[in-house]
């Protein structure tokens, strides 16, 4: 029996063409931090620092949340999405508590 003729003797195929590995998709920052995202990234820190009494941090944080929702929405490779609710809420939340706030201190002085 000829040793050549068996099927685990046969030659191995030779090999297409190679296929580059793929790239990993992260960061450096793992996917936390939506950089691809600037108005949920923006909304996320106005929305924080709308605990400062200036209205128009908060008025922007929660403009800036609605538009990074959208923009996530739009975009399935765009991250962001806490971001730009902890914006709307924290925004939101604290532009209401200020302006209430204002009005009480103007009406009982």
């Amino acid at each position: 029996m000829n040793m050549h003729s068996t099927p685990l003797a046969q030659p191995y195929p030779s090999p297409g063409p190679q296929e580059q590995p793929v790239p990993p998709q992260g960061d450096a920052t793992g996917g936390i931090i939506p950089y691809k995202n600037v108005p949920a990234l923006l909304a996320y820190y106005l929305g924080v620092f709308s605990l400062i009494p200036l209205f128009p941090i908060g008025f922007a944080a929660l403009i800036l949340g609605i538009l990074g929702l959208k923009r996530r929405r739009q975009h399935a490779q765009v991250k962001g999405s806490v971001h730009a609710w902890i914006g709307i809420l924290a925004g939101g939340t604290f532009s209401v508590i200020w302006i209430v706030l204002l009005v009480a201190l103007v009406f009982l002085s």
